[in-house]
Formats: C-alpha cells, sequence, structure tokens
C-alpha cells in the first residue's frame, strides 16, 4: 500500500485533473522561478515534475529584489487547473498585483501563453459547464460565482455573478480555497475554513445545488490531522478527481509545520447524506491507499531524480540544468550575468555577487530544492577562493529564519561559521522585520585560503519543533556542530522548509564561490 502524505514534500494548494490515462497535479509555486510546477502520474501514487508554467511573473523591482522590494510570500497563489477540449488551463492570482493571470498550453510540457484576466479572483476555481458557460468561483469568507467572457477572460458583461456561500464573520480563517464540480447534475462546491469552534484547526466542507442560482446547503465533510496534534496543521483544500473506470478520490494537502503543505490522495465515496467523504472506516483518511492500479512503493526514496535529486553540475549551462532537473528552483528571478555552471578542474555552481545586501533573503540567484520527510540532509562542497571581505557562502535550511554553515571571508581570512536568523516565535502569522534582519554569525574555524570545505545540512520533521542540525567534514568524517536550529512555517515567505544555496557581498559587490557535488539522502543521519 502507498501511503499518505502521497507526496512528502511541499507542494501547495494542489488542483488534480485527468486527462485520459494520466494525471497531472498544479501546485504553487509563489516566489520561486522557473514557476507554476505541474506533476504527473499514472496512478495518483507515484509522481514526478513534468513542467514549469512560466519563468518569470515580471521584471520589476519586486521580483528582481531591488530597492528593498521582494516578493516572498506573493506571487504565484493557489492555482485553478482544468482541461476542456484539448487545451490546458491555468490560472492563480497575484496578491501583489490584485489581479489574476490565465495560461493556456496545448500540453503540459507547453510552450505556455500568458494573459491578464483584468480582476482579481482570489483562490479560483475555473468551471466548464455542460452548456458551454465558463464560470470562476473565487474569494474569502464570501465566495462568488463570476461568469467569464471566454474573448477576454474577465467577466461577462451581464452574466451570472453572485454570492454562492458566505461564512459567519470573524472566523480565524473564513472560507477559500474553492473547487467546483458537477457529478451526475449537481453542483459540488468544495471549500475550507477555520470556524471558531475548532481552536485552530482548519476543516473542509462541501456545499451542494441542483443548480448555480440556487441555494448552496453544505457541512463539514473533513475534521482531521492525521495523528497529528499541532494547531493548523490539518488536512483540508482541495477537491476530487476520477479515474478512467469512475472511481473518485480526493485530494488536499496536510500543513506539515516547517516541511510545508504535502498532497494526500485517498478513495472518495457518499455519507448517509449524500456529502463526499473518505472511503474508509469512520469517514477518516486513510493512511494508506492502493492507487488507481494496486501500485505500491515501500519509501519516499521513490522521487529521486523525479522532485528532488543529487546534481554533479555537468550541464552545458544554468539554463539546460533549470531545463532538465524541474526540482531546482532560484529565488526571485535569476540575475543570469552572476549565475553560471563552470567546468575547469571540475563541474561546479558560481554564485557571483551582483550586489550589496544584508543577509541572504536579500541576495539574489539563491538555488533551491524542497525538503523532503521527514529526515533529509543535504550536503555541498564550497570552494570559497573567489570571496571578498564580507563575502559569505554555503548551504542552509531555507526559510525567513534560515539556518546553515557558510564560508565567511573578513581582514583575517577565511572562516566557516554558523549562520542563523532565529523565529521571533512559533506563530505562524511571520516575523515582522524578517526581510530586513542580520543573521548571528558565529565562526567555529578558520581555514586556509586555498581550502574547500564540505557542509552538511540536517532537517527533521518528525516531532514538533521541526529543527535542523549541521556538520562539515574534517579528514573524511563528519564533524558535527553542537545544538538544533528551530525551523518553523510561518506566512512571511509563505513555503515549506527548503535547500538553499547561496553567495551574498555585504561591503563590495563581484565575489563569487564555487559549489560542488551536492547530495540529498532521506533517513537519519548515522555519521
Amino acid at each position: 500500500m502507498a501511503k499518505n502524505p502521497i507526496l512528502p514534500i511541499d507542494f501547495p494548494d494542489p488542483d488534480v485533473i485527468r486527462v485520459g490515462d494520466t494525471y497531472y497535479m498544479a501546485s504553487t509555486t509563489m516566489f520561486l522561478m522557473p514557476g507554476g510546477d505541474i506533476l504527473k502520474s499514472k496512478d495518483l501514487v507515484h509522481w514526478e515534475l513534468a513542467a514549469h508554467v512560466f519563468d518569470s511573473l515580471g521584471d520589476d523591482d519586486q521580483y528582481t529584489l531591488k530597492n528593498h522590494k521582494h516578493a516572498y510570500a506573493r506571487g504565484m497563489w493557489a492555482p485553478t487547473f482544468r482541461y476542456h477540449e484539448g487545451v490546458f488551463y491555468l490560472s492563480f492570482s497575484c496578491n501583489e498585483r490584485k489581479n489574476s493571470l490565465l495560461f493556456t498550453a496545448n500540453q503540459v510540457e507547453g510552450p505556455w501563453k500568458m494573459q491578464e484576466m483584468g480582476d482579481f479572483f482570489y483562490d479560483s476555481s475555473l468551471f466548464f459547464d455542460e452548456d458551454g458557460k465558463v464560470y470562476i468561483v473565487h474569494g474569502n469568507t464570501t465566495v462568488r460565482i463570476t461568469e467569464l467572457d471566454t474573448n477576454t477572460w474577465g467577466a461577462k458583461e451581464g452574466g451570472l455573478s453572485r454570492i454562492l456561500i458566505q461564512d459567519k464573520p470573524n472566523q480565524p480563517l473564513g472560507f477559500e480555497g474553492s473547487h467546483l464540480y458537477k457529478l451526475n447534475g449537481k453542483y459540488y462546491l468544495f471549500t475550507c475554513h477555520m470556524p471558531e469552534e475548532t481552536e485552530g484547526r482548519k476543516t473542509e466542507c462541501c456545499f451542494i445545488c441542483d443548480t448555480l442560482e440556487g441555494e448552496f446547503k453544505g457541512k463539514t465533510i473533513l475534521n482531521d490531522a492525521m495523528g497529528y496534534n499541532r494547531p493548523w496543521l490539518q488536512v483540508a483544500q482541495g477537491g476530487l478527481v476520477d479515474d478512467p473506470e469512475g472511481n473518485l478520490y480526493m485530494f488536499m494537502f496536510h500543513d506539515r509545520g516547517a516541511l510545508g503543505r504535502a498532497p494526500v490522495i485517498f478513495p472518495m465515496t457518499f455519507d448517509e447524506e449524500g456529502y463526499p467523504a473518505p472511503d474508509s472506516e469512520g469517514y477518516r483518511i486513510p493512511l494508506y491507499f492502493a492507487g488507481t492500479k494496486g501500485d505500491t512503493y515501500d519509501n519516499y526514496d521513490y522521487g529521486r531524480d523525479l522532485y528532488f535529486g543529487d546534481e554533479d553540475f555537468s550541464e552545458a549551462d544554468i539554463k539546460e540544468l533549470l531545463e532538465k532537473k524541474l526540482w531546482w528552483q532560484i529565488s526571485h528571478n535569476p540575475d543570469w550575468d552572476n549565475i553560471q555552471l563552470v567546468h575547469d578542474d571540475k563541474n561546479a555552481l558560481r554564485i557571483t555577487t551582483g550586489t550589496v545586501v544584508d543577509n541572504l533573503l536579500q541576495a539574489r540567484n539563491t538555488m533551491t530544492q524542497r525538503c523532503v520527510y521527514d529526515v533529509c540532509n543535504g550536503e555541498i562542497t564550497i570552494d570559497p577562493s573567489g570571496l571578498n571581505i564580507g563575502d559569505y557562502a554555503g548551504l542552509c535550511a531555507y526559510s525567513a529564519h534560515y539556518g546553515g554553515l557558510c564560508v565567511g571571508r573578513d581582514e583575517e581570512g577565511l572562516f566557516l561559521a554558523k549562520i542563523e536568523s532565529e523565529a521571533e516565535s512559533d506563530s505562524i502569522m511571520g516575523d515582522k522585520g524578517f526581510y530586513e534582519r542580520k543573521p548571528v554569525i558565529s565562526i567555529l574555524k578558520r581555514l586556509s585560503n586555498a581550502e574547500s570545505i564540505r557542509v552538511q545540512i540536517t532537517t527533521d520533521f518528525r516531532n514538533a519543533p521541526d529543527f535542523c542540525t549541521y556538520a562539515y567534514e574534517e579528514n573524511g568524517v563528519f564533524v558535527e556542530v553542537p545544538g538544533k536550529h528551530l525551523l518553523y512555517f510561518k506566512l512571511d515567505i509563505f513555503i515549506g522548509c527548503r535547500f538553499g544555496i547561496f553567495t551574498y557581498s555585504t561591503k563590495e559587490a563581484g565575489g563569487y564561490a564555487d559549489f560542488s557535488d551536492f547530495k540529498i539522502q532521506l533517513g537519519v543521519n548515522k555519521n
């Protein structure tokens, strides 16, 4: 049996569709580029990255980290993904623009065509009805339906526009993340919220009506944390997909702390009142299920080279690497002049600094890939010989409150150090001033000017609080650095923890570092 979460990794806001015998999943990527992740599967169990929808969302200051602006917790939010009459449609809102974008393509690999929709459709769900009309459901707390003009993809003049459901006022989280479907002549509206009575737990609801103009009646259909006993860490926000035989499956995501939001899939049935429910004992989310073909896997390492992987940096250039290995993404738009692959005495990623900044969140060209549940370590070799005074280069557990190991240079020469930005609290709401905060640099040892060093970051998401630890290689053996750095999922950058490869300057631009032989391993670090 396969186990939930079906993807042990941060793929938030999934929307799953089936085209023929292939399932596709779209997921949020926020400020990471290339963005708009699409995965594919033949059985709802084994998934692999298939495409990115866009290379960039713009070249203004927030996407290029200029003039003290940024797109953390912005960019791509909550896609709606549909296939209709030979065309793939993917739409999402950009909160900072107060506008929504629509992308279309004849195949998921692209090319994708982008256009603005002329309105802001928050947490939307595209719906192609049987009579040829097209609608979009959208909103927070107040969930509306708007008929679309398929020439402009904005609101159709004189078309249907109404409130479908209205949440109670002053809820911790009002209705959002809606998905609309039609089954057996009835309309099913899935949505999630966090009512006061659940004390910080998100639940999934479903509302049903015979027409789009009638009263949608509904109830809570899911209140399950899959054994997690932490506030906010519920399973919710999703919809349904069928297999070729007509069997139905629900998909949602599970908030899993600093790891991020991991997709969950399970068979669907209907309860005694006719509402969707998990097809399992007690209508609880099954921790294991067989998938559409009865396929199974023994562990999460099957995802290697499908949605995470090692890296030898042997491609011809950085663009080829990003095109081939879709699990690598860069924070904000790449600065192509200052990131490259070099092939001198070894294959390496070279990140050169183009600006002077205060911390690694302000730095361009930070190269990232997701951490994997439950224990995961990443390691890389750093050649710091090109660093200038005031430069730092390293590997971190990448979040707003990052922690890692870096090599820096000061007036005395090179040194190995911890680099950490501590969270103000464990609140999910985020830290004010996270973008301006200077990290704490704790020197561990001095290095010679020609010395490369291999460092390792281990993330542990098994029990609260999540944390990471560090080690560095000395005489062929990893030396553990005492202590641990706490990790949290917060709304300040709004993504799960990743490994981040970075270089930045605090005094003078132009320094660089070379990184080689990245390895990612799952399971307990036994060094």
